[in-house]
């Protein structure tokens, strides 16, 4: 290059006119004198125009030296050369910017652009073409492919540093031509391509590496992350890398599932399946472009979870949920979630609580069990229901949808049954129950009534435990009968507890006639001293029907009703009373001879114990003409005195049965630990013929509800169609709930 120098253009001087003349002269010491002569100079005479000096140029163009392009090219070539040889620049860096500056000043940056593209080229051609037949080994060559890519890199950026001022002109002002860094890596990709040992080879050590990982073994993850880092600069990784690698991933997956399904049950490889997705998840972050993971995870799912859904349900839930594995059942609910199989699931889940259940309803041994074992069953997915599927809306209700199915398998059982058990929860002999403990059972129980179809059969039983609890005394808690009641009223409606209010409404109105009988004259002045009554009068539309028991009571008994009788028609006027017997008992006090005990009867069983007052010894007849019992109930009472735990009376001969030839008298021998003793009443245990009576009085109604339903339509269609009249009617009498007029 030549050493000549080009002068830059001088700018013109400017004219020095007399004020900048004044000006200069202001340094002067005797300025003051010489501006006033010249003051007084100017009055006299007019000031001279000033002279102006003029710089002429030389009209000469400076000139480029000969082969100044090729000159400054050559430099340039040999520090390409140098860089892509990893030897040292023998020109300074500076004076080499400024050689491709000056280039592109005069118009040559498109012959320097596509000069340094070739040589650029050649060499990147050159280093691609040193890897083919390199090591067989994998990671070495894939290691040699990283090298070569790095070296590249470091010596595009030099390159792109030097002639900076070619990227800033040229190729911002020329349409279609890369940056310098683009068109190195645009020629990288393109004999890339050329060399397809070399891509291959690649691409099959990455899936390699990948493939090692997943079956265990630890891997280059940097190697990895440079190497696919590489692909994506290139723009190839779609087209390269990312096909095989999703291919070669669901041809690994499909494989492994066939192995882990044969040899490991539904949880463990539920949790092989969460360690996969998170592992592959690993991969996206830590070398994988982020644009693969939708994919991948799509094919993971599909490939481990999606096409076996059948066979992973079919194969562990029935397991999980019998073993209450609330971990193993969250990690399916979310795994599942993933797929959208959800519905799957929830199917399982119906399927699952009809089929166990059936085998609790319809198990008629186990009938006794059957309540608490359908709370306990309720109770265990409800907190499946909460822990495992995350409390969704469309599980509640497929699970309350299958325990409506299989409560109602059996018409009317169930109803019955549950009646029984609150009855036996309300029972004084639950005492050791707290009202929080209670209210909870109520709650619960509460659950399984809202299922029942047919709620006018718990109400029947309900009803008659209810009347027995209240007349007997037998309550534990007389809160948790008006809670239970509440909550009743508040399920099913006032018209439901109409009759149970009426009931506890006559309880409280019988306590304040016996307060009024005992103040009044009849009692002081006709009942005999020594014995107590307590009255409940009831009113018949809020109670039970009860079937009336003929017997004749003892002289004093007949005494006591009949005063009670005139007490109360004097009182209340225009109504009657109807005594019903089978539901009185008694507390008797009994002489032994090896203590005095006090005996709770029923009033049957007081009246047969009466008998013995007058006589030693009596027959089953002698019992049967004295007291007018039906024979069927005397025999039952006389083997709750004679033949159970508490033996008041003797059978003779002795038996567990009552015969027509058997003698009973007073047990001289009787003695307890107890002062108070109660004697078991069996005529208070249900009968099956009570049952049966319950159950069709039930139907009885059921009847007049249709009857009254039949009425109600077509008082309101005047005109109406067989088929859409039965269709109307099932809408109104879906579920039985008593309707009171």
């Amino acid at each position: 290059m030549s050493n000549t120098k080009l002068s830059p253009p001088m700018k013109k001087a400017k004219s020095i006119d007399s004020k900048n003349a004044a000006a200069s002269a202001s340094d002067d010491p005797n300025a003051p004198a010489l501006i006033a002569a010249n003051l007084s100079r100017k009055k006299a005479t007019p000031p001279h125009p000033p002279k102006k000096f003029l710089i002429r140029f030389h009209k000469g163009v400076p000139t480029l030296p000969p082969n100044f392009e090729e000159e400054t090219w050559a430099k340039l070539k040999s520090a390409i050369g140098a860089i892509f040889m990893k030897q040292p620049v023998s020109c300074d860096l500076e004076n080499l910017y400024q050689a491709v500056n000056d280039l592109c000043l005069y118009k040559m940056g498109g012959n320097l652009y596509q000069r340094i593209t070739k040589e650029c080229e050649e060499h990147i051609s050159v280093a691609l073409q040193s890897l083919v037949g390199q090591s067989p080994d994998l990671i070495v060559f894939l290691s040699l492919v990283e090298r070569c890519w790095q070296d590249l890199c470091d010596q595009l950026l030099m390159i792109r540093g030097i002639a900076l001022f070619l990227d800033r002109t040229y190729v911002k002002q020329t349409t279609n031509v890369r940056s310098l860094w683009d068109m190195g890596l645009q020629l990288f990709s393109k004999h890339l391509s050329l060399s397809s040992e070399v891509e291959h080879k690649t691409v099959t050590g990455l899936l390699r590496m990948i493939e090692s990982e997943r079956s265990g073994e630890s891997v280059d993850r940097t190697l990895l992350n440079h190497l696919l880092k590489m692909f994506t600069a290139l723009g190839i990784y779609v087209e390269t890398f990312e096909k095989p690698f999703l291919e070669c991933t669901s041809e690994f997956y499909a494989a492994e599932v066939m192995k882990y399904m044969q040899q490991s049950d539904a949880p463990d490889y539920l949790k092989h399946v969460e360690t996969r997705l998170q592992e592959e998840h690993e991969r996206c972050l830590l070398y994988l472009d982020a644009s693969t993971r939708k994919p991948l995870i799509g094919i993971a799912e599909k490939q481990l979870l999606e096409r076996h859904i059948p066979a992973i349900l079919d194969k562990g839930f029935i397991m999980l949920m019998d073993g209450n594995r609330i971990e193993d059942l969250q990690r399916m609910h979310s795994l599942f979630s993933r797929v959208n199989a959800l519905e799957s699931l929830k199917q399982a889940l119906s399927s699952y609580i009809r089929r166990t259940g059936q085998g609790i309803v319809m198990d008629e041994e186990k009938d006794k069990d059957m309540v608490s074992s359908l709370l306990e069953f309720k109770a265990s997915l409800d907190t499946i229901w909460e822990e495992s599927f995350f409390k969704n809306e469309s599980f509640s209700n497929s699970i309350k949808d299958a325990f409506e199915y299989l409560i109602n398998l059996r018409q009317n059982r169930p109803a019955e049954l549950i009646a029984k058990f609150l009855d036996e929860k309300l029972r004084a002999g639950n005492k050791g129950t707290s009202e929080e403990e209670l209210e909870a059972t109520l709650d619960k129980v509460l659950v399984l009534f809202r299922f029942i179809q047919g709620k006018d059969v718990f109400e029947a039983f309900y009803k008659k435990d209810l009347a027995k609890r209240l007349l007997l005394g037998k309550s534990a808690s007389i809160d948790g009968e008006k809670s239970m009641i509440s909550k009743l009223k508040t399920e099913c409606g006032s018209q439901f507890t109409n009759k149970l209010e009426g009931m506890f409404k006559d309880i409280e109105l019988s306590k304040e006639i016996n307060e009024s009988f005992k103040q009044s004259s009849q009692a002081r002045s006709k009942l005999a001293s020594g014995i107590e009554m307590s009255v409940h009068v009831l009113t018949t539309g809020y109670w039970p029907t009860y079937p009336p028991i003929d017997v004749r009571l003892p002289h004093e008994l007949n005494v006591y009703q009949d005063i009670f009788k005139e007490f109360y028609l004097s009182k209340y006027s225009g109504r009657h009373l109807m005594w019903q017997n089978s539901l009185g008992h008694c507390v008797l006090k009994a002489e032994f001879p090896k203590g005095r005990k006090e005996l709770a009867v029923s009033l049957f069983q007081t009246v047969v114990l009466m008998l013995f007052n007058d006589a030693e010894k009596l027959s089953l007849q002698d019992i049967k003409d004295a007291t007018g019992i039906e024979d069927k109930e005397l025999r039952r009472i006389l083997q709750s005195l004679a033949c159970g735990k508490v033996r008041v009376l003797q059978k003779m001969p002795k038996g567990r049965d009552v015969e027509d030839d058997d003698s009973f008298v007073f047990n001289d021998g009787f003695t307890a630990p107890l002062y108070r003793i109660k004697v078991n009443a069996i005529q208070l245990k249900e009968t099956v013929e009570e049952n049966t009576s319950t159950t069709e009085r039930v139907f009885q109604d059921r009847q007049y509800q249709i009857d009254a339903a039949l009425v109600r339509i077509m008082k309101t269609r005047k005109v109406l169609s067989h088929t859409l009249l039965i269709t109307e009617l099932f809408q109104q009498e879906a579920t039985f709930v008593p309707i009171y007029y």
